[in-house]
């Protein structure tokens, strides 16, 4: 059987999906990196839901997507740019998602760390953007889960220089119940987050978030790093304090920065691990036995796809993620919360169904073939 793909010039062409999956079976824990999955949400495609209205999930698939990413070993990074907080997901929702998968993952021993923002105020002056932190860390303790400090769109607006940034952060660590992860998301995930740190320049803006690290080293477990520049976060994680982790957030050059140097290496906190949860997870219980090799044989070959996911306009990488998990078979439909699965063209969806069929990421090829010919046919593909 063959599938007739679009692509990028126009035209149709045949493509041979593959017949097997990769087989990858669940399993434990990894012992020598900390490995934690942006996880999407599933819509509710059944809610009468328009543009501006409060987003409509299905709980009972977003939740069974999390248990199959812990099924596999992988910690859930929660409520984080790929459940589509600020594009689709609004604080009372992401509020919700935390509170759920929170207990989902008590009642599982899943790993989970959530994320704090303050996307519940759109601008506002320091005093009331550290309380809308406040308030959502302290949401994120009460549920028994680790924070990840977000990047804040309304600090990036209202923040005067480096000192508003040491200061608000300052504030955040000192009354942190426990260690947080601290988020740098970069302006091609977010273009409101341009000049975070209080800087455009990368290098001073660097040298302020070292700052607030080094003032509060016992309160910080680790940063996650997503400038999609893998030289760069190797600089940074030479600097950091012993005992704060990096987690790298380069859905680019992933491979590497988990395998790491003589000098060290990144943990992992990555969105793209969303669909490559399973092949992710058995190339980093081969590098547990110290076979870096191995590892990048098995994870090496992902990259072509992560890269075509989020390639730019980067910030809709979600919607090659939930056309990916479709096909995967782990909801029923190709909705998202705000009709985002619109944000990318059909040569790209294509694509990326091809790239991630060829890496056997689907558990049934058959099933992945139907959905993608009958999203095909909705475009007037006749196979």
């Amino acid at each position: 059987m063959t599938v007739l793909l679009p692509g990028p010039g126009g035209g149709l062409r045949s493509y041979e999906p593959r017949t097997e999956p990769r087989a990858v079976a669940p399993g434990t824990p990894f012992t020598s990196r900390t490995v934690l999955s942006a996880a999407h949400v599933v819509a509710d495609p059944f809610a009468d839901a328009g543009p501006g209205s409060p987003a409509a999930v299905d709980w009972d698939a977003t939740l069974a997507f999390r248990r199959h990413l812990w099924s596999h070993g992988l910690g859930v990074a929660e409520a984080m740019d790929t459940a589509q907080r600020g594009m689709g997901l609004d604080w009372a929702g992401a509020a919700e998602l935390i509170r759920r998968s929170a207990a989902e993952a008590k009642a599982v021993g899943g790993e989970i760390a959530c994320g704090a923002g303050t996307d519940q105020i759109t601008a506002g002056s320091l005093p009331e953007i550290r309380r809308a932190y406040e308030e959502q860390l302290a949401l994120v303790e009460e549920s028994g889960s680790r924070a990840i400090l977000m990047a804040s769109r309304a600090l990036a607006a209202t923040a005067s220089g480096p000192e508003d940034y040491l200061e608000v952060y300052g504030h955040l660590l000192r009354q942190a119940a426990q260690p947080v992860i601290l988020h740098w998301l970069g302006p091609m995930f977010d273009p409101a987050l341009e000049g975070y740190w209080g800087s455009a320049d990368l290098d001073a803006a660097t040298e302020v978030f070292l700052d607030v690290i080094a003032a509060h080293p016992d309160k910080v477990d680790g940063i996650k790093v997503s400038l999609l520049d893998a030289g760069r976060e190797v600089a940074l994680r030479r600097r950091l304090p012993d005992g704060v982790r990096c987690y790298t957030g380069d859905d680019f050059h992933y491979p590497e920065l988990i395998a790491g140097d003589e000098r060290g290496f990144s943990h992992a906190l990555l969105g793209v691990f969303d669909p490559l949860g399973p092949l992710a997870a058995e190339a980093v219980r081969v590098l547990d036995t110290g076979d870096t090799a191995g590892f990048r044989e098995i994870l090496d070959p992902s990259v072509e796809l992560a890269r075509h996911l989020f390639e730019p306009p980067t910030r809709f990488y979600k919607t090659g993620v939930v056309l990916l998990a479709w096909l995967a078979g782990h909801q029923e439909h190709f909705a998202m919360v705000g009709g985002l699965q619109t944000a990318r063209s059909l040569p790209h969806l294509a694509r990326a169904y091809e790239l991630a069929d060829r890496l056997g990421l689907f558990p049934d090829p058959e099933r992945a073939e139907t959905r993608m010919k009958t999203l095909l046919a909705l475009y007037g593909v006749s196979s």
